[in-house]
């Protein structure tokens, strides 16, 4: 699950970064994009987190792979307790009304800014075998794991889920384009 939930959470983060140069104009696809984003996230920690409870209560499979190195063993907390502020800050924000989110919006992009440079760090640290592991995921069986099936409808029901938050939220976002669109720049 990992492997195709890191690769379809890559994209979707590209996607999402894309729209903040143009915030005011792409506002509606921002935070469609981030609400999409909340269940293949939730299933990427949840996928993590087993893992590592499989590895410290001492399943053989986990304990033979052994631990992650150092790096993303100090890493890997920050980039969760950062990507959960980031998406609760703008979940925060798009609930609010505008005129009222001053801390919610600076607490946003200050979360934005700690995330983004906790993911390029975790991002480079994946990238050479990310490719390989998902080309492994989707073509042949790896040994050991069973469950191809199962972890792509895992996938496919959090994209779903995801796709319904974000056509919701766009009724949540109105205020906000509208409030943009009349703020003097």
């Amino acid at each position: 699950m990992t492997s195709s939930t890191g690769a379809l959470l890559l994209l979707l983060l590209a996607a999402e970064g894309a729209t903040i140069p143009f915030i005011g104009p792409l506002l509606g696809a921002h935070v469609f994009i981030g609400m999409l984003l909340v269940p293949p996230v939730a299933v990427k920690m949840g996928s993590m987190g087993y893992k590592i409870v499989r590895y410290y209560t001492g399943s053989v499979p986990y304990r033979l792979a052994g631990p992650p190195p150092l790096l993303r063993r100090l890493l890997g907390p920050l980039v969760v307790a950062a990507t959960i502020v980031v998406l609760a800050t703008g979940i925060a924000l798009v609930l609010a009304r505008p005129g009222s989110a001053g801390t919610f919006l600076q607490l946003h992009k200050l979360s934005f800014i700690v995330w983004f440079a906790l993911m390029t760090v975790h991002v480079l640290i994946h990238l050479r075998r990310a490719g390989r592991s998902v080309t492994a995921e989707w073509t042949a069986r790896r040994p050991g794991v069973g469950g191809r099936a199962a972890r792509g409808l895992v996938l496919v029901l959090a994209c779903a889920v995801g796709l319904a938050l974000g056509v919701l939220s766009l009724r949540w976002a109105a205020p906000w384009a509208q409030w943009l669109m009349a703020s003097p720049r």
